[in-house]
């Protein structure tokens, strides 16, 4: 039986080691990086341009795909360069997530534990009784109990005592808090002794080639730091032969359902293929995955205004896109991932014509809202628009349109509203409004 375990334990390691060899790594000092020749793989360059002249249309300063770790695609537009700074928004708690299971095989943290047992008691505003169940586990899982719509003039990123209150028990509500999150930083400055900057630089900067900046919690790099990071899970941690992350537990744990509540969210990273899934600040589980038209194995880091680090390992390919909103008020998934994925599904020659079965785009419009809420239907495949408030209730459906649609929101309080638009193609595209 030893022998079998041994044997068992040798192939993995092996499997490992093949798999790495087939990905490249740029060089950590330079601005060298292999490419692949679109045509390799078969990509038409008529659909790299419709590719590309879409993303022009959603405000995208940045689009990178590799494949085996090798560029295939690079495209910047406007005035942004390879040199220009963008900000990750809430796709930094991907990374925030990989520093903390660092600083767990180091030895500096348990994640078991409470968080004021690294930050001090008394970092909430509840109850000292409830503030002890949360574990710094439960801040990566996004289950603290934490209001994360606590009373104004507090706000969902705030992360003052008196902002992060009592809703629930831990573990018995999955909610988007990013003021709660910010704290996991505070966990790992406080217990390494550390600025979180100095940390990120000596542990994963210096070993990747990455070069960004926290600035006020938010990480800001370039498009191919994005990219690095991105190939660094790919390889599960491990750039080229250096493993970074040897709590092969922890890393699994991350990129997996890490509670049942909300099945497409592991630890501060969202997850594709599952058969349910929930969307920041609304109480509401939707059926099917996170986005349909991405491989099922796809994990991804995502941030509002559609920041995007995809990452396929059953096709060895990392996405990122960086820019200004593709439309819509997003703190994560969006529409736009779904229609990203059908041109790069189609990006190889033998598959259907971009103009097959094309993704439909709806205008919703304004957003924030005050009174009525436009939505284009020039095509007039629209069957049924349903408004969901912050805890899953409907407060508007209408199976009745035009080419042009009016919602009265006047009626609703003010705060965030999920739009549920169904069309003929059997598409579902969500959208979040704000009503003021």
């Amino acid at each position: 039986m030893k022998k079998i375990i041994i044997l068992i334990s040798a192939i993995m390691l092996l499997n490992s080691a093949l798999k790495s060899q087939s990905l490249y790594f740029p060089p950590v000092i330079g601005n060298v990086w292999d490419s692949i020749l679109p045509s390799n793989l078969n990509y038409c360059q008529a659909r790299i341009d419709s590719l590309y002249n879409y993303l022009q249309t959603k405000n995208t300063k940045s689009l990178i795909i590799l494949k085996n770790g090798k560029r295939v695609l690079e495209k910047y537009f406007g005035n942004y360069t390879r040199d220009s700074l963008w900000y990750w928004a809430s796709a930094s708690k991907s990374l925030a997530s990989f520093i903390t299971g660092m600083a767990q095989q180091k030895g500096y943290i348990n994640i078991n534990n409470k968080v004021s047992q690294y930050i001090g008691a008394g970092w909430t505003n509840e109850p000292l009784v409830k503030e002890n169940m949360i574990t710094v586990r439960h801040l990566l899982k996004m289950n603290s109990g934490l209001d994360d719509l606590p009373p104004l003039p507090c706000n969902n990123e705030d992360t003052a005592k008196s902002c992060l209150v009592y809703l629930t028990d831990t573990a018995t509500r999955w909610a988007y808090h990013t003021g709660a999150y910010k704290k996991i930083q505070d966990v790992v400055s406080n217990a390494v002794g550390q600025t979180y900057n100095a940390i990120t630089n000596n542990w994963i900067e210096a070993k990747t080639g990455m070069s960004g900046i926290w600035f006020q919690q938010i990480y800001y790099s370039k498009a191919r730091d994005m990219a690095r990071f991105g190939l660094l899970n790919l390889n599960k941690g491990i750039w080229n032969t250096d493993t970074l992350m040897k709590d092969t537990a922890y890393y699994k744990s991350m990129i997996n359902t890490s509670q049942n509540l909300n099945k497409a969210y592991g630890y501060l990273w969202w997850l594709n293929g599952k058969n349910s899934f929930m969307t920041p600040q609304i109480q509401f589980t939707f059926s099917g995955p996170l986005m349909s038209n991405a491989p099922s194995d796809m994990f991804c880091a995502l941030g509002k205004n559609d920041q995007k680090i995809y990452v396929v390992p059953s096709q060895n390919l990392v996405v990122v896109r960086q820019g200004n909103s593709a439309g819509g008020f997003n703190l994560a998934a969006s529409a736009f991932d779904n229609v990203l994925w059908d041109y790069i599904n189609k990006l190889d020659c033998s598959a259907t014509s971009i103009q097959d079965k094309g993704t439909k785009i709806y205008s919703v419009y304004p957003n924030p809202v005050t009174n009525l809420l436009n939505i284009d239907n020039a095509n007039s495949t629209l069957y049924k628009i349903c408004v969901y408030d912050v805890f899953g209730k409907i407060v508007y459906v209408s199976t009745k349109f035009e080419s042009k649609i009016n919602i009265d929101f006047s009626y609703f309080v003010s705060g965030t509203y999920l739009v549920e638009l169904h069309d003929e193609g059997k598409q579902v595209i969500r959208k979040l409004v704000i009503k003021e």
